[in-house]
């Protein structure tokens, strides 16, 4: 099963401090019966560090006992507008492939919207494969489950995290995530772990899931 989101690497955004608890996430996302992870460090201020992020990357990679690690990233949409989509799409889409996994503002409204499918055309007509990470946290989402069904018929992928279990993030999410799992849109189940706790989620949305969660095995 492989973890798309996830951070996991030392020392650099909101999720592990060091990397004693980069190892222990590890352990917990193996016990969760994870076998590959993206790790993907914010790409928004006031984290974005590139050099720094790739050299944590290398750090746990080196402690990890060949356990399969991508490097990736979860790219704000600010960030993204800020730093140039056709100069940095290529540095900050996952490592050795064309996934891009997208982070929306949760506060957006349904006009923002228009702004943001501008952005995945774009890079979409660059040859990347757009993640959109936990529309369920998405206020105008929670609203009108449509705008979500319409970034799928764009051909997004839409990716829970699974912390919607217990509320998620801002603790309004289970009801919006069961809705968009009710009308099969969501691709992917992540773990979206900040601390090692976070994999028990993962561990029962995907039994709770699991069809929706079979694309992740590998």
């Amino acid at each position: 099963m492989r973890d798309i989101h996830c951070h996991i690497l030392p020392g650099v955004d909101d999720g592990a401090r060091d990397l004693a608890m980069s190892l222990s996430m590890l352990e917990a996302a193996k016990a969760a019966g994870v076998t590959s992870i993206v790790c993907t460090p914010h790409c928004r201020d006031p984290y974005f560090d590139y050099d720094a992020m790739w050299a944590a990357f290398r750090e746990l990679q080196a402690h990890a006992d060949g356990f399969p690690l991508q490097m990736g990233f979860e790219v704000a949409h600010p960030k993204l507008m800020e730093l140039g989509v056709e100069q940095w799409a290529p540095y900050l889409c996952f490592d050795g492939g064309n996934e891009f996994l997208l982070e929306l503002d949760p506060h957006a409204t349904e006009r923002d919207f228009a702004d943001y499918e501008r952005t995945i055309f774009e890079l979409q007509g660059l040859g990347y494969s757009v993640i959109i990470a936990h529309p369920e946290r998405y206020r105008a989402i929670q609203k009108e489950p449509d705008i979500a069904e319409r970034l799928v018929r764009m051909g997004c992928h839409l990716q829970a995290s699974s912390d919607f279990l217990a509320g998620g993030r801002f603790g309004k999410e289970k009801k919006p995530a069961k809705k968009l799992f009710d009308r099969n849109l969501y691709r992917y189940i992540a773990s979206d772990a900040h601390r090692p706790e976070h994999y028990m989620y993962l561990a029962r949305a995907i039994d709770k899931y699991p069809r929706r969660g079979s694309h992740m095995r590998i």
